[in-house]
């Protein structure tokens, strides 16, 4: 019999998200920005002054997928929003509904909080999971854009006279 469960990461799940991180980044043809390791992600979670958090799902006690996310702010709404930085699934666990679940888990931690959103971006060429986004409810907004500024373009900002 096969059980699931959700739960928050814990230190020892570093390795298997780590390695979900990488398989992540291979399926959206990313993975040459990939500069994380463990000991970064240890530090980004349960650092001293944590960025992020994350819940992992295991299917008998196997970590299949994980999702990491942390809170920002909406100014028009004066609240906190939660904001999923990635969702993944392991390929060969996809189409059981763990996805599904870990949305819903998200969701029900954004309730908890107060949080006056919940929201994530995706790639524009991923149409399956856009459609799966939109089936579990999401609004794909068309008419944002994400702004980025990393690595030597953020230096260059930085030193910009104010």
């Amino acid at each position: 019999m096969t059980t699931f469960s959700i739960r928050p990461a814990q230190p020892h799940d570093i390795a298997p998200i780590h390695a979900m991180i990488v398989e992540l980044a291979v399926f959206e043809k990313l993975e040459h920005l990939v500069v994380a390791t463990e000991a970064l992600l240890h530090e980004g979670l349960f650092g001293a002054h944590p960025s992020c958090e994350a819940i992992v799902g295991e299917e008998n006690g196997e970590v299949v997928c994980f999702a990491l996310f942390f809170h920002n702010f909406s100014t028009f709404l004066t609240k906190k929003g939660l904001y999923l930085e990635d969702l993944y699934v392991r390929q060969s666990h996809r189409g059981k509904g763990y996805g599904t679940r870990m949305l819903t888990r998200l969701a029900q931690i954004a309730v908890e909080r107060n949080c006056g959103r919940f929201e994530w971006s995706v790639l524009d060429w991923n149409a399956a999971a856009i459609g799966f986004y939109q089936g579990m409810g999401a609004e794909v907004l068309p008419d944002w854009r994400i702004c980025r500024v990393a690595g030597e373009g953020l230096r260059a900002l930085a030193e910009r006279p104010a």
